[in-house]
């Protein structure tokens, strides 16, 4: 007889010397009903619920191919490391059918051989073998890896390449734009991106990211093998990642660059003025940005218009001007890149100049200046009618439901509670979390204190800050709204409690911060939004999480406002649609990150007092674990002594 669903999550789980959770079972049983019906479901699975087994082992079971689509590598590594060779060994041992899997990532995750046998062009598109220096010996040696690579495993995968820099990495791969093609490369029979979307074919479970999973369903674009269902873990990230994926970017140096590529290939008369005029194009841009102020652009000025018309214009006649390609010119990796750039900087600015009532443009800053930016600004639409309305889809994280509810985020995806004749229908189940909320943690709202306000920490706050740290001997991580506000916060603290180790977010890298944080349970962690989401530190290292105030978008943030007014322009309401949502999903993230096993115990303090005052309050503090909940400071100072005292 073919295994069942909690034969086969059973032998799973005990693959990895695991127990058996209720919510686990009930999560396996709804997802493989889902799959079966073809009713879209959305699972909240609490931390500790194991829900990467609780949708792989149906998904092995469904007998047609699934895609699972995660928001972070760290999770696809998990799945590929751990979850799944769980998932394969138990198919084993009950005589069921081993699901192959394969992962697909984008095309610049992979080293290109072409690059690295011929080498990457220059600024002025000539190829150059290796660069000069330091940036020279890493290149040698990711070299090195990949024809190791092409010899052995044929993987390819930046993940398995030794340590690297982001500038060495591009020395040796391609994006979709820069890529020859298969029927043009020589090296296309080797390509380890081309291998990993053959093995795709091939697979039961095809494991990528948010990003590929929109490109291949929302524009059309095929990343992935065809699939009958996908599931969509970290779905809380999904209209994030989906709006990420569909933003463009423009600065005058990037046309800069695009004119000195095709300069190097564009030698005869016509060329040559093609070339200038884009030149040219990229100065009348910059002028025109600087005279812009920094932030969302509703109706672009005529020199910023003029600008983008500009740059289109010219970059097409650039295109032109290379004319067709004979057999050599297509081989030509420096000739093809050169024209992939030209054609981005023609597509992205003729979008910035077609102003589209459903997409935001704004002027914000980046490493290297002013940068242009347009996104959509409502992506639920493209996902109900390319995503939602061709698959089943099963959405999964720890925290879906807002306000007590799944609606919120099930209508920012394109799923309405009341589907209309036609529109997908859709269920919402919670599975609960192993983990005893009430018991093992307090969520402490600092009612006493003032309202946040726009000049940073007041000195009331501070001092709160340093009271609640030294009652938990420190063992404190603290979530803030800024890098300004957790730096003011690290420094009072230190000056107050020069004892402990305070540690904050810009000390060294993140995951040595991590490490050093975990190592000595006495030290402290301020930071901000990385570590909203990005840290998981169970055990006595973390009693005390301290979030500074409800993390609203900040109100001139281009993308969120241009929601905001969307949604008050179709009756809504615009603020808890938008900004109280953002900060009811980030507000049970950040509280998320105290109890992280059945042991662990601990203080969420939440130190702005809003959430006990204001109307939305209560909509917020439905969207948290369900702790035990006070505004006595003194019982918590209390509890976190006890629990000192106690390590």
């Amino acid at each position: 007889m073919p295994a069942s669903v909690p034969d086969l999550l059973a032998a799973a789980v005990t693959s990895i010397g695991g127990a058996e959770r209720p919510g686990q079972v009930t999560m396996a049983e709804a997802v493989a009903e889902s799959l079966s019906s073809g009713t879209h479901l959305l699972v909240q699975a609490g931390t500790g619920t194991g829900k990467s087994l609780g949708y792989l082992v149906p998904s092995a079971l469904h007998g047609k191919r699934v895609v699972v689509a995660t928001a972070t590598l760290n999770l696809q590594h998990q799945l590929v490391e751990r979850d799944i060779p769980a998932l394969r060994k138990a198919a084993t041992s009950a005589d069921a059918q081993v699901p192959h899997t394969a992962v697909v990532k984008g095309r610049a995750n992979y080293a290109c051989l072409h690059r690295v046998r011929e080498g990457a062009p220059d600024d002025q598109g000539v190829l150059v073998e290796v660069p000069e220096g330091a940036l020279g010996a890493e290149v040698v040696a990711l070299r090195e890896w990949a024809e190791e690579q092409a010899k052995g495993s044929h993987v390819g995968d930046r993940d398995a390449a030794p340590a690297h820099s982001e500038r060495a990495w591009r020395q040796v791969s391609v994006n979709h734009r820069e890529c020859l093609g298969a029927s043009r490369c020589a090296h296309a029979l080797e390509c380890f991106a081309e291998r990993a979307r053959e093995d795709a074919q091939q697979a039961d479970l095809v494991v990528t990211n948010h990003a590929l999973l929109a490109i291949d369903a929302i524009d059309g674009v095929p990343m992935l093998p065809e699939y009958d269902a996908v599931v969509v873990d970290e779905a809380h990230e999904l209209a994030a990642r989906v709006t990420q994926a569909a933003t463009d970017e423009l600065d005058a140096g990037t046309v800069e660059r695009a004119s000195r590529r095709a300069r190097g290939h564009l030698s005869d008369e016509r060329g040559s003025r093609a070339v200038d005029d884009l030149t040219e194009s990229a100065d009348a841009l910059a002028a025109a940005m600087a005279a812009t102020d920094v932030g969302r652009i509703d109706a672009p000025q005529e020199a910023l218009l003029e600008g983008l018309q500009m740059v289109r214009d010219a970059a097409r006649q650039a295109l032109s001007a290379f004319g067709k390609d004979t057999p050599t010119d297509a081989e030509d990796a420096g000739r093809q890149q050169a024209k992939a750039m030209l054609e981005e900087v023609r597509q992205v600015a003729d979008r910035m100049a077609t102003s589209r009532e459903t997409e935001v443009l704004w002027l914000g800053e980046s490493r290297g200046g002013p940068q242009l930016r347009v996104a959509p600004i409502d992506v639920s639409g493209a996902l109900r009618e390319k995503l939602f309305g061709t698959k089943t889809v099963v959405l999964t994280s720890a925290t879906l439901t807002l306000g007590g509810g799944f609606d919120p985020l099930a209508a920012s995806l394109g799923l309405t509670s009341q589907p209309a004749e036609g529109e997908s229908t859709w269920q919402g189940i919670d599975v609960g979390s192993p983990f005893d909320y009430t018991r093992q943690g307090i969520l402490y709202v600092a009612k006493h204190l003032p309202p946040p306000g726009r000049d940073g920490l007041q000195e009331a706050q501070l001092d709160e800050i340093a009271a609640l740290v030294e009652a938990a001997g420190g063992r404190t991580l603290g979530l803030f709204s800024s890098r300004r506000a957790a730096e003011a916060a690290a420094e009072a603290t230190r000056e107050r409690l020069p004892d402990l180790d305070i540690w904050c977010q810009g000390d060294a890298q993140l995951p040595e911060l991590a490490r050093r944080f975990a190592k000595e349970p006495s030290t402290c962690l301020f930071g901000t939004l990385s570590l909203w989401q990005g840290v998981d530190l169970p055990g006595d290292t973390c009693q005390l999480v301290i979030i500074d105030r409800i993390p609203f978008p900040r109100p001139d943030d281009p993308l969120m406002s241009a929601r905001q007014r969307l949604v008050e322009k179709r009756g809504g309401n615009g603020f808890m649609t938008v900004a109280a949502g953002h900060a009811a999903l980030l507000l049970a993230q950040g509280a998320g990150r105290l109890i992280r096993r059945g042991d662990d115990k601990g203080v969420v303090a939440i130190l702005d007092p809003r959430i006990a005052t204001a109307r939305y309050g209560s909509f917020l503090a439905a969207s948290l674990p369900p702790m035990w909940r006070t505004t006595d400071r003194s019982i918590v100072l209390a509890a976190l002594r006890r629990l000192d005292e106690q390590e």
